[in-house]
């Protein structure tokens, strides 16, 4: 069970504000997805704050979004950010329950209809040191599972001819902006406990 390490968390108000300063700054800004600023642009990005404080309640609340973003017009909602700060606040937990969130996809028969990708503030990569500034392109300010729809990805992904090589060149931006570069971005959650 994953326990909570700070008691405080920030309003859902300053949640969502701090994760669209990252979406517009870091994976945006520095183009580490070239697919996000569109739906971003046409407001397609559907913000979710999870009050969960445990990985049960956050399970019911993936389910729920699942369903929803499923249910929704992709011409309003093409994509979910479920940011959940009160929970799996430890890196080695988040990475256990996405064999959860798989098991999700699976029981519900929606893989090949969405996936789920992630983002958490001390994502590291396997065979990476922790301080490795690579592993910022999947740093976020708070822990977030990335709803996505199958059938957009493959639009996207066929309107750009070099789509493969997105990570390498993600690896050599974040290289080149180095720890300074990424600290100047100022898209780090707020301090906990302060809200």
């Amino acid at each position: 069970m994953s326990k909570i390490r700070h008691q405080n968390i920030p309003s859902h108000d300053q949640v969502i504000a701090v994760t669209r300063q990252w979406l517009e700054r870091a994976v945006i800004g520095l183009n580490l997805c070239p697919f996000a600023k569109g739906v971003h642009v046409k407001g397609q990005v559907r913000y979710v704050v999870s009050d969960a404080r445990d990985e049960e309640s956050l399970l019911l609340d993936m389910d729920r979004e699942l369903h929803a973003l499923q249910a929704a017009a992709p011409e309003e909602v093409d994509t979910t950010l479920l940011i959940h700060p009160g929970v799996l606040d430890a890196f080695e937990d988040f990475t256990c329950f996405l064999g959860l969130v798989d098991v999700l996809l699976k029981t519900k028969r929606l893989r090949g209809v969405l996936q789920v990708a992630s983002f958490h503030p001390d994502y590291a990569f396997v065979d990476t040191d922790h301080d490795d500034v690579t592993n910022y392109t999947n740093r976020s300010p708070f822990p977030i599972l990335h709803l996505l729809r199958e059938a957009s990805i493959d639009r996207a992904v066929a309107a750009i001819p070099d789509a493969a090589a997105i990570y390498e060149r993600n690896m050599q931006t974040l290289r080149e902006l180095g720890h300074d570069g990424w600290r100047e971005l100022g898209v780090g959650a707020p301090a906990r406990g302060k809200a």
